[in-house]
């Protein structure tokens, strides 16, 4: 914690002078003024002692203490006895005043002009700061404080901070990862997707988003074509557009992405076989064998994103990637819908000589994502907690999904949802005319948080009619009461139960 007599942290905030046309101690009462007003002291710091502060700036120590007094009788300090001076929480509660820019900051430099990659003109992405507040929130991507597995993700982790484990992370990786994790996706997580793979075609990234950017970096360049499902994962599509590919949009179907749409000159495909993102179809096994055929044929590379497939389905599908013998798929896995997707934590599947390319890109990007983290993972994954959250999981999942078909079928009914085994979330196509963007804000406004649909297409005409509901983070309960408020929003008056 700071402390008060740490002079580097107070330096910058008093400018002493004697040619000013202010007494010393009112030069010192706005100095710490602006400072308070400008939140740059927290409640927690203490201020100077009288005695150091009149050190530092050369001047008698009473015209310090009738400073402070002032300030103290302003209400702007409290005096603690034996402890000195603090800011007025009260002060902090009040909205902050406008910064106000020094004379030789007037002139900022136009960052977007200097910019390569235009990140911030990509589409947003869907936030929900306030999901958890919320009464109904159906909200795809975010946990269950409920059904987290608190007791052990602490009780991985106070094993990860014993002594021994401690010096198996604790150093520099490099580009290496925790052989342990290693070991667990390749024993645990892989085989249940079909998936067979040595220890050096696996590499550990911060998610799956990360692990798309650091393909579009290593593979991609200005021009490269890449086929995308549309509707489909609007944040891939930003990361390749980013890397200067251009998307070729591709139409999706009951049976997923129309393979014999794909152009024959994209040099990738990006595909979400197990569930489609956002609909959650699967893709047919004969559209399986032709996409990886079509692929051979014009010298393609399919990346594979394993979205949502972590959960038990009543009849699983392998991965694509299970099928694959070109070494053409890339798979990119993630844990965020089953540990929790703060943790960021998601691994690539690919050849060898892949795999190590990615290492050495890596190890300029980030090196190695925290191997405490790693370790923490390897150990729960090792002790067969993820086994039992995945079960536990997939039936409180399955129930909600149920429960939230059936109070769509009887308070929404002109809405036509695609329902998928598995998945975390229903993807809803209302009548025409829809508004799905104009409903999701008369919603907000009755405490149910949906997500508008028309982020998932390349080029849609607007208004769309498509919303996204996600079911791992409400309450079983609040499901119906849910869709019951989201029908008064969009119009309807609820059917009596």
């Amino acid at each position: 914690m700071p402390q008060r007599n740490d002079t580097a942290i107070w330096s910058g905030l008093f400018r002493i002078s004697a040619e000013s046309g202010q007494t010393l101690q009112a030069q010192i009462r706005q100095a710490i003024v602006a400072a308070i007003l400008d939140r740059q002291i927290a409640a927690s710091m203490p201020l100077p002692s009288c005695r150091i502060l009149a050190e530092k700036l050369g001047v008698a120590r009473g015209t310090v203490v009738l400073a402070f007094q002032q300030l103290v009788d302003q209400g702007f300090l409290v005096a603690r006895e034996r402890r000195g001076h603090f800011v007025n929480p009260d002060v902090l509660a009040t909205p902050a005043k406008p910064h106000q820019k020094a004379p030789d900051q007037a002139n900022e430099i136009d960052w977007k002009a200097r910019r390569q990659i235009a990140a911030s003109d990509m589409p947003p992405p869907a936030k929900h700061d306030n999901w958890i507040k919320s009464s109904y929130p159906f909200v795809y991507g975010q946990f269950d404080p409920a059904l987290f597995p608190t007791a052990e993700w602490r009780e991985c982790n106070r094993m990860a901070l014993a002594v021994l484990e401690i010096r198996n992370w604790a150093s520099d990786m490099v580009d290496r990862d925790d052989p342990l994790l290693i070991e667990q996706i390749q024993a645990r997580l892989l085989p249940r997707r079909g998936i067979f793979a040595n220890p050096d075609e696996i590499i550990v990234t911060l998610g799956a988003q990360n692990a798309l950017y650091m393909l579009a970096t290593l593979l991609m360049t200005k021009g490269s074509k890449v086929a995308m499902e549309d509707p489909g994962y609007p944040d891939a599509r930003s990361i390749f557009r980013l890397a200067g590919a251009e998307i070729q949009p591709v139409p999706v179907d009951q049976s997923g992405i129309v393979t014999s749409a794909i152009p024959s000159d994209s040099g990738f495909v990006f595909v979400t076989p197990s569930h489609h993102c956002p609909t959650m179809v699967p893709l047919s096994a004969e559209r399986r064998q032709d996409l990886l055929a079509r692929a051979s044929r014009h010298n393609q590379i399919i990346i594979e994103d394993g979205y949502d497939s972590q959960l038990l389905d009543e009849a699983p599908q392998q991965a694509l990637k299970s099928l694959d013998r070109s070494g053409r798929v890339v798979y990119v896995g993630s844990m965020s819908k089953t540990l929790a997707p703060g943790l960021r934590l998601g691994y690539i599947v690919a050849s060898a000589g892949l795999i190590a390319e990615l290492r050495a890109l890596r190890r300029f990007m980030l090196r190695h994502p925290p191997a405490n983290n790693q370790r923490a993972v390897a150990l729960f994954l090792s002790l067969g907690h993820h086994e039992a959250l995945v079960r536990r999981l997939s039936s409180a999942f399955d129930e909600r999904r149920k429960r939230l078909v059936h109070a769509i079928s009887a308070f929404l009914p002109e809405w036509r949802s695609t329902d998928s085994a598995g998945g975390t979330s229903l993807w809803l196509e209302g009548p025409r005319g829809t508004d799905s963007r104009g409903l999701a804000e008369a919603a907000a406004s009755r405490s149910v948080i949906i997500e508008p649909g028309d982020r998932f297409f390349d080029r849609t005409e607007k208004p769309s009619r498509f919303m996204r509901l996600g079911i791992s983070s409400i309450a079983l309960q609040h499901i119906e009461p849910g869709i019951r408020e989201l029908a008064t929003a969009a119009g309807r008056r609820p059917a009596a139960a």
